[in-house]
């Protein structure tokens, strides 16, 4: 979150919160993945370079403060019920990415070499179904049967999108509406849960625990969209991770499915055979610009952008009846920070 964020200086009491809160965390994800067997051991701790701002489990404290305001010390609000649903989101958000990069044929994650392409595709699968299932063994250790169904749902509920966009691939008449279906099921699932289970866990009640599971919900979708921008005009040295999957794949994201619903029919025609070139390593790079000024004719970046920024706006409207308090005013800023980020 500290890269993601210039935390003035009186959120800071929350900011050191959070950081001692992802420390406990990590020491969890850890204990959780601990193998006698060294090729397993090796894996995991070359997953943990995988981690980045850990966006979930900093969602999870976040709202269990903004829960508790009045806690004081601040790390009282933060139970061992958010440390382990912490350290679960982001043990499930590990294994999509690990699964991920299979699906892409990913090179780079968080600038180090992914473990498809160190060990193969073998090896990236059953890890990423190991992660999974530590994961939920990790739930189970609460005695909330509320939390590992919800994140049980959720489990299905991100490879029933990953399913619908694999469906989807090459489909160049796919709408609005689908992508937004696929974002909401494999992207904004998990950050409306972690959200949710940061109030749950605060002693929230439904409304509350509602509200928050809806800011999540529409940052999650904001932040895939400025990922899918990312992957179509941000710069692999800062991003950390292969670019230009999504071209490469078929995978339509939506500056391009707004483009090629307003494009007329033979700007459509020269779109999709540029669509075609970025999967060739020979003309990739001369297509992917000639893309981007097409992008730019119909001002597509532009409206990806404004609906980005629409659902930060409902985001941040999602919290606007609670209570102000640091850990609120935290949140709105993570809120704003998602379109913002150029990783």
């Amino acid at each position: 979150m500290a890269s993601m964020l210039d935390v003035p200086a009186d959120l800071l009491p929350v900011h050191q919160c959070v950081s001692r809160t992802l420390a406990r965390v990590e020491e969890r994800i850890a204990s959780a993945l601990a193998s006698d067997l060294p090729p397993v051991e090796r894996l995991c701790r070359h997953v943990e370079k995988y981690r980045g701002k850990m966006i979930r489990p900093t969602l999870v404290a976040l709202a269990a403060m903004a829960c508790r305001p009045d806690e004081a010390p601040l790390d009282r609000a933060v139970t061992e019920a958010h440390i382990v649903s912490g350290a679960v989101c982001e043990m499930v958000h590990l294994a999509t990415l690990v699964h991920d990069d299979v699906l892409d044929e990913a090179d780079v994650r968080r600038r180090a070499a992914t473990v498809n392409s160190l060990h193969g595709n073998e090896a990236a699968v059953i890890l990423g179904d190991y992660l999974f299932s530590a994961a939920y063994r990790l739930c189970a250790t609460l005695d909330t049967p509320d939390t590992t169904l919800l994140i049980g749902t959720v489990g299905m509920t991100l490879c029933a999108g990953e399913l619908l966009q694999l469906h989807n691939r090459q489909n160049f008449s796919l709408d609005e509406n689908t992508y937004f279906e696929i974002v909401d099921r494999k992207t904004a699932s998990l950050i409306a849960a972690a959200c949710r289970l940061g109030a749950r866990h605060a002693g929230a009640g439904p409304d509350a625990a509602d509200r928050f599971e809806s800011f999540g919900r529409s940052l999650g979708i904001a932040f895939q969209i400025q990922d899918d921008l990312l992957d179509l005009t941000g710069d692999q040295a800062v991003v950390g991770k292969s670019l230009g999957k999504d071209l490469e794949k078929g995978k339509l994201t939506l500056p391009l499915i707004h483009h090629l619903a307003s494009s007329r029919p033979e700007q459509r025609g020269r779109t999709l055979t540029l669509l075609e070139a970025t999967s060739g390593p020979h003309q990739r790079g001369a297509a992917e610009d000639a893309l981007a000024g097409a992008l730019a004719d119909t001002g597509s970046i532009d409206h990806a952008r404004r609906t980005a920024e629409r659902l930060v706006a409902q985001a941040k409207s999602a919290l606007a009846p609670l209570p102000e308090s640091p850990a609120r005013s935290m949140l709105l800023m993570m809120a704003d920070a998602v379109v913002t980020r150029a990783f």
